[in-house]
């Protein structure tokens, strides 16, 4: 028997940052990201965003890599939202994400932090957010790359 507990918190934004995500709207994509994640296998802790992005808490199954898995996120809740008059603004999902993973006693700082999206950007950008978000977890920017799409 294998033991795995593989948590992540995930960041992904509408195709370049257009406020596609109607906050009068959200719950019913927010609904439609759980249905996927559970038929998935996996659990979902928390999720969030803005208008131009989402944040996820989840964890996924060992054997569906993380790529995998938000490959195919984002291509079903690409075609829900293009083919759902409630998101008239959506033209697609941008290139790439970001993802990385938590312990255990990590997930309530976690859930508290994207419960609190819409207060944290009165003061911060989605690309200040993000840039931080990605040099805090040890990763790298390319500036001729970072967010162009």
């Amino acid at each position: 028997m294998s033991y795995t507990h593989l948590v992540y918190h995930i960041v992904f934004r509408t195709h370049r940052s257009i406020p596609a995500i109607d906050e009068q709207h959200e719950r019913d994509l927010y609904a439609y990201i759980h249905g996927y994640i559970m038929k998935h296998k996996a659990k979902l802790y928390r999720i969030g965003g803005m208008p131009d992005h989402i944040h996820m808490l989840v964890s996924i199954p060992p054997d569906i890599a993380v790529s995998e898995f938000i490959r195919g996120l984002k291509y079903a809740t690409s075609n829900w939202l293009k083919h759902n008059p409630l998101f008239p603004l959506f033209s697609g999902w941008g290139e790439g994400y970001a993802a990385f993973t938590y312990s255990k006693e990590q997930i309530p700082v976690v859930k508290q932090y994207i419960i609190n999206q819409k207060e944290h950007h009165h003061k911060t950008t989605f690309a200040e957010e993000y840039r931080q978000f990605i040099l805090e977890n040890g990763g790298e920017i390319n500036e001729a790359y970072f967010l162009k799409d």
